[in-house]
């Protein structure tokens, strides 16, 4: 329940987030920068924190599970995705369709429910795709050691 409060009250400050995108970069491949620096910076904190516990826990991890760990949540960065909308679609679930991606509430629901879909195309090494794919429905090892530590933060 803790967590959940301080992922409310972060939520409406995105200027407190501090993520270390000196490291984050050093960790990814060229084309891959770009992605994670459209991400809100709040995304970005948390994907550091993501990636360097995932580390913490299995540092024989390879570089493209670490590289995922940071793009993880890239899809949240194809529109602006405001606080009250992290927390409606948060709150209450609501299926919809992936496409066409929509305004408004009903694109916050559909940012929350299809970003491992939407990050994923957007990345050109397989191995890291099909990871950020996964995340929120593992399907092989190394998918299912990055949402137990995603689900950590």
């Amino acid at each position: 329940m803790w967590l959940r409060l301080k992922r409310v009250y972060q939520a409406f400050l995105p200027h407190r987030a501090r993520p270390d995108d000196a490291w984050a970069l050093s960790e990814l491949r060229v084309e891959e920068a770009h992605l994670y620096q459209a991400m809100d910076p709040r995304d970005r904190e948390h994907a550091v924190r993501v990636a360097q516990r995932l580390l913490e826990r299995y540092p024989e991890a390879p570089s493209f599970v670490v590289r995922a760990a940071l793009l993880h949540d890239c899809g949240k960065a194809l529109r602006p995705y405001r606080p009250l909308e992290r927390i409606l679609s948060g709150l209450v679930p609501l299926e919809v369709p992936i496409e066409p991606l929509q305004k408004g509430l009903l694109g916050a629901w559909q940012i929350r429910q299809h970003h491992p879909e939407y990050g994923a195309a957007r990345i050109l090494d397989p191995e890291v795709a099909q990871l950020v794919r996964e995340h929120h429905q593992p399907q092989s090892l190394w998918a299912q050691r990055l949402r137990e530590v995603d689900e950590a933060f």
